[in-house]
């Protein structure tokens, strides 16, 4: 088999410098890249040396709100982090509202929704202190 991996997603975002704000201030990740897009607009690549989350706007046209349903275009962003804690306070400080927190094998989560309504799911499988 081969050894396969996400490279990236592609997110498509209202204001791409506010949402990479927030995945810095979260996850410590930094631009990558920034510019225009192939389908016109722009996009800016945020992550670190291994992976990216693509945020895209069309030229900043607002984005039909039905595209920003729970599980349109899809459910959610799963990332793992080694504090859950200290992610869900970053999350409270982004005026962000964390839910949907869980305990159970093989780990600890919570839920939020960004600026855009796309949800993401923080999880760790450290054992709690």
């Amino acid at each position: 088999m081969p050894n396969a991996f996400i490279e990236h997603v592609n997110l498509t975002v209202r204001a791409p410098e506010r949402s990479a704000k927030l995945l810095h201030d979260l996850f410590g990740w930094n631009e990558r890249w920034s510019g225009p897009s192939a389908l016109g607009g722009r996009t800016i690549h945020v992550g670190d040396d291994r992976f990216y989350i693509a945020l895209y706007t069309h030229d900043g046209d607002a984005t039909p709100a039905d595209t920003f349903r729970k599980g349109r275009p899809f459910n959610h962003v799963g990332i793992v982090v080694d504090d859950l804690d200290d992610v869900e306070r970053r999350v409270e400080a982004a005026g962000l509202i964390p839910f949907s927190h869980g305990d159970y094998e093989p780990g600890r989560r919570f839920y939020f929704l960004d600026f855009d309504g796309t949800e993401f799911e923080i999880v760790s499988y450290r054992q709690a202190a």
